[in-house]
């Protein structure tokens, strides 16, 4: 299965992805929540991106960072504690902590995009995907290469992948010397506008991902003016803790294909 033709890409483009849900006004401080999801949909966002870890008896919460403390009333490492103690941790001190089930259940028009935050996470994150059958659904991401190469051995070729920060470095390079041919492994190139100091996302970036018939996602981009260089760019979605904002500049270019 091509990149083009990927069930995931159904959606409308550019892809416009609510950073961990809606997560603004009187949904503050309620990142990765359940509410922030729905409301991110209702809004009219059809891409969601999320982050994952595992509790210490395998159950996939949609969760960033791998302690409880900054964003629940809960505290210590997610993957220490099992379920029944880290679903009594409430996001912003009003809803409990979800299951990545949960999110699948609650929004079956959703696509996700999905950082898969540690290793131990990889073997529930595939269990859940196969039983739920959401593999067509996702979009799975990682800070590690490795991480993602046993993501995609473990769930075959149907499997929508970014690419690693190896592979990145490839596209980068092949950006400025288009005669390289360092492989690139994964399907969705998802990177920063720059990394210190040096400029990821530029037009020659964007043009050595087109020619691999790969797309371009930025994060995480909240300005309206720094959101329309980048569509002039010719990047293929963004992500955004802004997504009032992403709505009102793709509505005004005649993009916006939500509700």
């Amino acid at each position: 299965m091509t990149t083009a033709n990927h069930p995931y890409l159904s959606g409308p483009h550019p892809r416009a992805y609510a950073h961990r849900g809606w997560h603004l006004d009187d949904l503050a401080g309620m990142e990765n929540s359940l509410a922030a999801f729905r409301r991110a949909a209702a809004e009219g966002y059809r891409y969601l991106e999320t982050d994952v870890h595992a509790t210490s008896d395998g159950v996939v919460v949609v969760h960033h960072d791998d302690v409880l403390d900054r964003t629940t009333d809960g505290t210590g490492p997610v993957a220490a504690q099992p379920w029944s103690a880290v679903r009594a941790a409430k996001v912003g001190g009003r809803e409990p902590v979800a299951r990545l089930e949960d999110l699948l259940e609650e929004l079956p028009d959703a696509l996700l995009n999905v950082d898969v935050k540690s290793d131990a996470a990889v073997g529930p994150v595939v269990a859940l995907l196969r039983r739920t059958g959401a593999v067509d659904r996702v979009c799975l991401a990682s800070f590690s290469d490795a991480r993602l190469a046993r993501l995609r051995r473990l769930l075959g070729p149907g499997l929508m992948t970014s690419v690693g920060p190896r592979s990145a470095a490839a596209l980068w390079a092949a950006g400025r010397v288009p005669a390289l041919r360092a492989p690139v492994a994964g399907r969705i190139a998802q990177v920063p506008v720059t990394r210190g100091r040096l400029t990821v996302v530029d037009g020659r970036f964007v043009r050595a991902a087109h020619r691999r018939g790969m797309e371009v996602h930025v994060w995480t981009v909240d300005a309206a003016r720094e959101m329309g260089r980048l569509l002039d760019l010719g990047v293929d979605g963004l992500v955004t803790d802004r997504p009032d904002v992403l709505r009102d500049v793709l509505a005004a270019r005649g993009v916006w294909a939500g509700g």
